[in-house]
């Protein structure tokens, strides 16, 4: 009985451990550079110009805000929209950034919804004032 429990065990035991992965944490580094690339592509998503807004914290607690005046692989430059000053900034030295640009999509979508919300009001105070 206990020479049977025990060969159950071990079985049980060396099938736990053919199941296990090993698993390897990423570097601070390769973290860094996957969060630079999301900087990137969202930064050029974003577009440039005075329409592209943001809000930029760097990694050595720097707070830049203006306007994406241009963006590129190494890089991206953010013109302070009150000074005029521009500062050159390498992804990788973005901490967090916050964009405050309407795509084509949204700013059709606003429009439709504002001349709906027009259409309705007319129709309604039609509606009302037949009563």
């Amino acid at each position: 009985m206990l020479k049977r429990t025990l060969t159950f065990a071990l079985v049980l035991l060396v099938l736990n451990v053919a199941g296990a992965r090993v698993a390897f944490a990423k570097t601070g580094a390769e973290k860094s550079a996957q969060f630079a690339e999301k900087v990137k592509t969202n930064l050029l998503k974003l577009g440039t110009g005075e329409a592209a807004r943001v809000k930029v914290k760097l990694r050595d607690k720097t707070k830049l805000e203006g306007y994406v005046s241009a963006a590129g692989e190494d890089g991206f430059t953010v013109v302070n929209a009150k000074t005029g000053v521009a500062t050159a900034v390498a992804y990788p030295q973005v901490k967090s950034v916050q964009g405050n640009n309407l795509s084509t999509g949204a700013k059709i979508a606003i429009g439709v919804g504002v001349v709906a919300l027009i259409v309705f009001l007319i129709v309604f105070h039609e509606v009302v004032r037949e009563d």
